[in-house]
């Protein structure tokens, strides 16, 4: 099996919140972009909760999500998969979050997309992590709860902001 490995942090000395996936699926790898994956619901969230026309263009989300002070990341730097399940990851060694919140003291929340995530997190910060983290429904097409719920609970990210 193949070791893939997550991208670079999307973040800026502006970044308020941090969204934390947990690694890229296989299209996103393929294309070298955050949430490639058509049916992952990940940017139609962005950009509705911002009020903001959909777009394909990959500038224009990295934009969308700059502009709204948020920061984007994986808690996993590397792992073994086959196809693009959480589910199938071994072996993995984790991101430094702890670094890169450290170095963007602007950064107040952090929002897990999804439990696998969330619960990586947990393992790398421990429960009393000085800043509040926040478990939202993934985004994921595997994930099968309706759009309009998973829209529904990421608003809170707008609380935040």
């Amino acid at each position: 099996m193949n070791r893939i490995n997550s991208f670079p942090p999307i973040v800026d000395s502006n970044s308020r919140i941090l969204i934390l996936g947990s690694m890229p699926g296989a299209k996103s790898l393929q294309m070298q972009q955050y949430y490639a994956f058509p049916q992952n619901q990940f940017w139609r969230i962005m950009f509705q909760l911002f009020d903001e026309e959909f777009s394909e263009d990959y500038e224009t989300r990295i934009n969308l999500i700059k502009k709204n002070n948020i920061a984007l990341w994986d808690v996993i730097e590397s792992c073994e998969r086959k196809g693009s399940s959480d589910t199938e990851i071994k072996d993995e060694i984790d991101n430094n979050i702890p670094e890169l919140i450290e170095s963007h003291p602007k950064i107040r929340t952090i929002f897990c997309n999804g439990q696998k995530s969330y619960k990586n997190l947990l393992k790398i910060l421990g429960k009393d992590f000085k800043i509040p983290i926040v478990v939202l429904p993934s985004t994921s097409p595997l994930h099968t709860a309706k759009f309009e719920e998973k829209l529904e609970r990421w608003k809170v990210i707008k609380d935040y902001l």
